[in-house]
């Protein structure tokens, strides 16, 4: 009867581990439905940028007080939870504070976890207060499942960080109490004032509370860990990938497609034959289509940006379009992208392999209109704090308008068609360049 506790710990901990490995393979799974793109160079920059953006929260802060308290709930709710290595442990072999013995290293590990733990309660307050009360433009527009998610999230931090410190308190009236394996350890310059509201209750009452407190704690953790599968949140996790994974390119500088840049350079050449096959090296690197339809189109790199999306909305704010009015909204682009890929997956997983169901990301849930207004002026790709480009999908799916449908603008059309007979964008010939020079 003894061992019930540990064996049902051990059964809790493997489900829950499991059920997070599942659907991070599904993860990995759909964004390797992209297309291929070599992000192997230039490892030392990659490194660089990961520590800098992703574990230094380098572009967070640009705006402060929205950094400051991201940086406050981030690392302490990753430091706070080093203890649960020791609940592990405790719960694996029925062991209680394993660490104590650490001494006076294990105070301090603990007080800092508890003054954390105050610091992401007072972050997290705020953040909600900032989302419902204040209601910021760029959470405003949020509505349904990607606000509530937001909510959830918050409550999930309240919840676990109040869980931590009652533990703390009523373990401390216990070691008071001089209870069987609750040895005095560790500091508790938080949860020493929440310990006098138990005074008075029974050894079995603090029993029964420090335990409660305890397994809820790390059911917790477990349930938001899973939990990230199906939020936002799971940037908590792909920001370091997608960081490292980012195009270090000049951000003007856009991709050309071998194929197109061929073609050309065969149109440049006199010696060419128009009329020969192309080589096969050549035929195996032209594409099925030109640019992106629908989300396979998009290639690995890009699904990976979905899928970190944190929705803070920095990059539609910063849009210049979007603040004129029009329908573009980068944040929205990044989110359509992701829906349309789990829709996808979840066709995998029901069929066993994908069976079309009659939808594009282009159209179904990305415009054309909402493609034409962007400026492609980066904007977007400045602000994302985790280093995404929505420019690169938009260009992308542009690319297929024009060269697969023909379906550009009328006046980009007409430029085309001047640039072709004309050599310029203007509808004047050559030989009647240099008449105004004449008037």
């Amino acid at each position: 009867m003894q061992y019930i506790p540990n064996i049902l710990f051990v059964i809790a901990l493997v489900a829950g581990i499991g059920y997070f490995t599942k659907n991070i393979r599904k993860v990995i799974r759909n964004i390797r439905l992209g297309t291929d793109v070599d992000r192997s160079d230039n490892k030392g920059q990659r490194f660089k940028n990961m520590a800098m953006i992703a574990l230094g929260q380098s572009k967070m802060v640009r705006r402060p007080v929205a950094g400051i308290l991201h940086i406050i709930v981030y690392l302490g709710f990753i430091i706070i939870n080093i203890e649960v290595l020791e609940i592990i442990i405790d719960g694996i072999f029925g062991t209680h504070r394993i660490f104590a013995p650490l001494g006076s290293f294990y105070d301090f590990l603990i007080g800092s976890f508890e003054i954390l733990a105050l610091l992401v309660l007072v972050s997290v307050i705020l953040f909600w207060i900032r989302r419902n009360v204040i209601n910021i433009k760029r959470f405003k527009t949020l509505k349904g499942w990607p606000k509530n998610d937001g909510n959830i999230i918050l409550y999930f931090e309240v919840v676990l960080m109040t869980l931590f410190l009652t533990m703390n308190a009523a373990d401390l009236q216990l070691q008071e109490l001089g209870a069987d394996h609750y040895i005095k350890a560790g500091a508790y310059p938080v949860s020493q004032f929440i310990s006098p509201l138990f005074n008075g209750m029974s050894e079995g009452s603090l029993l029964l509370l420090e335990r409660s407190a305890w397994w809820l704690h790390i059911l917790g953790i477990l349930v938001f860990l899973n939990y990230l599968y199906f939020s936002k949140h799971l940037h908590i996790l792909l920001a370091f990938p997608n960081t490292y994974y980012g195009d270090l390119n000049p951000k003007g500088k856009l991709d050309n497609l071998d194929a197109v840049t061929s073609e050309v350079m065969l149109m440049m050449d006199p010696n060419a034959d128009p009329f020969a096959a192309p080589a096969e090296d050549e035929a195996e690197t032209e594409p099925s289509t030109f640019g992106a339809l629908d989300v396979t189109d998009l290639n690995w790199a890009q699904l990976l940006n979905a899928y970190t999306c944190t929705e803070c909305g920095r990059c539609t704010s910063e849009c210049p379009a979007n603040q004129t009015g029009k329908k573009l909204s980068p944040r929205k682009i990044m989110m359509d992208t992701r829906d349309r890929l789990k829709e996808v997956g979840d066709n995998i997983d029901k069929n066993g392999s994908f069976v079309d169901d009659g939808k594009k990301l282009l159209n179904d849930y990305i415009t054309p209109e909402e493609l034409w207004a962007c400026t492609s002026c980066n904007a977007c790709v400045e602000a994302c704090p985790v280093s995404i480009n929505p420019l690169s999908i938009i260009m992308d799916m542009r690319r297929y308008l024009v060269m697969e449908q023909s379906a550009a603008p009328s006046d980009l059309n007409n430029m085309m068609s001047n640039i072709e007979n004309n050599g310029a964008p203007w509808p004047f010939n050559q030989m009647d360049r240099v008449n105004w020079s004449n008037e």
